[in-house]
C-alpha cells in the first residue's frame, strides 16, 4: 500500500486507499446501468449485443485506467449517453449509414479530439462556444434521450394524424417502466449509490417472474469481440456527407468532457490559487484516447461521467478512484447473459431518468435575452423532433449567428460560431 500511496500521493491529498477504494466502488455502481445500456442501444443499428457488451466495458477499462494511472484524476469514463442514441438512431437507422461507417466516424472525432487536446486549440474553442448553446445543446440530448426512452417502453407510439401519441399505459411493459423510473427518483432523493442500476434490476426480476422478460441466466464466459473489432469504415466517414456527423459527435464529446472535468474539479480540489484547473491537459487527453480505443473495439463515443462525482463525495481524491472502477468494468466481462436478460422498458426508465439531468442545464440559460435564449431552445426542441443532435448543433449555430448579425451584435460573437455556421449551411446545401 506504500507505493499506492506514493504513487498517488493519497495522504498528501487527504485521502487513504480504504477511501479511494469506497470511492471508486460508489462511482462504479451510479454509471453501471451503461453495461446493459449502451449494447440495448446499439444492437438497434445491428451491431451485435455480446460484442458491444465487450466493447463498452473495455472502452470504460481502457478510459478509467489511462484516467486513473497517468492522469490521476478521480473520474470515471465510459461510453457516454446521448452519443451512444444518436449513433444507433440518428445515423444507421435515420441516415441509412452502416455501422462500420458510425464507427470510423467515432475514431475520426476522437483523433480530432485528441489533436485538440494536445493544442492551445482546446482552450480557444472551450471558451469560444457561447454558454447558452452549450446548455441549449445539452438539454436537447436529454429530450433525445427521453424520447427514445418513451419510444422503448412504448410510452410514446406512432400516429397517422399527430406523427405520435400516448400508448396503452395500462400495459405491463409501461407499468414496469413507470415503477423503474420512480425507483430511480426515489433513490436519487435519498442519495442511495447505484440507484439507477437498482431501478433497472428490481423491474427485471419483476419481470422474469411475471413472464414479460426472459431470463438468460447471471454469468458464462465473455462473449465474442470479433463482430466488432476494428471493424470501423475509416475511409467511409471521410465522406462530404459525414462532415456533420463527425462534428456532433466531435462538439458533443468535447463539451460534455469539457463540463464534467470542470464540475468536479471544485470537488476534488484541484484548482489552484489562479482559478486554473490543475493537470486538466492530460485529463482531456485520456477522455480522446478512450474513445479512439472505444471505436477499435467496436462502441461509440467514450466521455468522463458525471456520475464521478459521486466518488468525490465519498472522498476520492486521486486516480486510484479510477483505477478501483476500472477493475470492477473488468470483473463484469463474465455477467453477459444478464446484461441480455434486461428488458427494454427497465432500461428505457434508465434512459429517461438520465434524461432529466442533461435537460435541467436550461435554468442556466439567460432568459433575458432572445437572441440568446431562442437559438438554444431552438437546437434543443429539434434534436428530438428531427431524431438528431447533429440537425440541432448546426441549426442552433446558424440561427445564433444570423440573429447576432441581424441584431447589430456581431462583436458578441466569436469567430468559432460563425467556422461552425457556416459548416452548417454547408452541410445542408452539399451534404
Amino acid at each position: 500500500m506504500n507505493w499506492l500511496n506514493s504513487y498517488f500521493e493519497i495522504e498528501a491529498k487527504g485521502s487513504s486507499v480504504r477511501t479511494e477504494i469506497l470511492a471508486g466502488l460508489a462511482t462504479f455502481l451510479t454509471m453501471a446501468y451503461i453495461i446493459v445500456v449502451n449494447p440495448s442501444i446499439l444492437s438497434k443499428a445491428d451491431m451485435d449485443f455480446g460484442a458491444v457488451f465487450v466493447a463498452t466495458i473495455l472502452a470504460a477499462v481502457v478510459g478509467c485506467s489511462i484516467m486513473g494511472w497517468w492522469a490521476k484524476w478521480p473520474v470515471a469514463l465510459a461510453p457516454g449517453m446521448g452519443l451512444n442514441a444518436f449513433f444507433a438512431f440518428g445515423i444507421v437507422l435515420g441516415l441509412k449509414q452502416p455501422w462500420e461507417v458510425a464507427l470510423g466516424a467515432v475514431f475520426v472525432s476522437g483523433v480530432i479530439f485528441l489533436i485538440l487536446s494536445l493544442t492551445g486549440l482546446r482552450e480557444w474553442v472551450i471558451n469560444s462556444i457561447p454558454k447558452s448553446l452549450k446548455l441549449g445543446i445539452g438539454a436537447g440530448i436529454g429530450l433525445f434521450l427521453a424520447i427514445i426512452g418513451l419510444k422503448n417502453a412504448g410510452v410514446v407510439v406512432d400516429h397517422p394524424a399527430t406523427l405520435v401519441g400516448l400508448g396503452d399505459v395500462t400495459g405491463l411493459p409501461v407499468i414496469l417502466f413507470a415503477a423503474g423510473f420512480a425507483i430511480m427518483i426515489v433513490l436519487d432523493r435519498l442519495r442511495v449509490p447505484g440507484g439507477i442500476i437498482i431501478g433497472i434490476l428490481a423491474v427485471s426480476i419483476i419481470g422474469w417472474v411475471t413472464g414479460s422478460a426472459d431470463f438468460q441466466g447471471v454469468a458464462s464466459l465473455p462473449p465474442s469481440l470479433a463482430p466488432t473489432l476494428f471493424k470501423l469504415d475509416i475511409a467511409g466517414a471521410l465522406v462530404a456527407t459525414m462532415i456533420g456527423v463527425v462534428f456532433a459527435f466531435l462538439f458533443v464529446d468535447f463539451f460534455d468532457t469539457a463540463g464534467t472535468l470542470t464540475s468536479v474539479a471544485n470537488l476534488a480540489n484541484k484548482i489552484d490559487a489562479d482559478g486554473n484547473i490543475d493537470g486538466v491537459g492530460r485529463a482531456v487527453i485520456s477522455d480522446s484516447v478512450a474513445t479512439i480505443a472505444g471505436a477499435l473495439f467496436g462502441t461509440s463515443n467514450t466521455t468522463s461521467y458525471i456520475e464521478s462525482a459521486a466518488g468525490i463525495k465519498e472522498g476520492g481524491r486521486t486516480g486510484l478512484t479510477a483505477v478501483v472502477v476500472s477493475m470492477l468494468f473488468l470483473l463484469c466481462l463474465v455477467l453477459a447473459p444478464l446484461a441480455q436478460s434486461i428488458p427494454a422498458y427497465a432500461t428505457a426508465a434508465a434512459l429517461v431518468f438520465v434524461a432529466t439531468f442533461f435537460i435541467r442545464n436550461i435554468v442556466e440559460i439567460d432568459w433575458d435575452d432572445a437572441t440568446e435564449f431562442a437559438p438554444a431552445m431552438l437546437a434543443a426542441i429539434l434534436m428530438p423532433l428531427t431524431f438528431s443532435i447533429a440537425n440541432g448543433i448546426a441549426i442552433g449555430f446558424i440561427t445564433y449567428a444570423v440573429v447576432k448579425v441581424a441584431s447589430g451584435r456581431v462583436t458578441e460573437t466569436s469567430p468559432a460560431v460563425f467556422l461552425v455556421a457556416v459548416l452548417g449551411v454547408l452541410h445542408y446545401v452539399f451534404g
